[in-house]
């Protein structure tokens, strides 16, 4: 068995592998992250939008926030938001 990483929908996960019979052991805690993450993917969540002072601004789901903590580690203050569409709004975590 050698140790590999796997990626399955954007996720690099760690596994090992047998080289004869070609079976693969997903670390069970990647499985978890990745599951975590298909559970609040296509979500669709209603939030307030909030008037402070000149600017508006939205809560963001608690579980959003900690499957990105999770990740992550660290997530920093600052995000990146893009008016794609007339009706579309985005937000990037990190990597900026």
């Amino acid at each position: 068995m050698e140790k590999s990483l796997i990626n399955k929908n954007g996720f690099e996960l760690r596994a090992v592998s047998c080289k004869n019979c070609k079976e693969q052991i997903i670390h069970p805690a990647d499985i978890n992250n990745m599951n975590n993450f298909n559970n609040i993917k296509d979500k669709t969540y209603n939030v307030k939008l909030r008037i402070i002072g000149n600017s508006h601004a939205i809560s963001i789901p608690k579980e959003i926030i900690n499957f990105i903590n999770h990740q992550e580690r660290a997530m920093d203050n600052m995000v990146r938001l893009c008016f794609e569409d007339m009706h579309r709004l985005s937000l990037r975590f990190g990597g900026l």
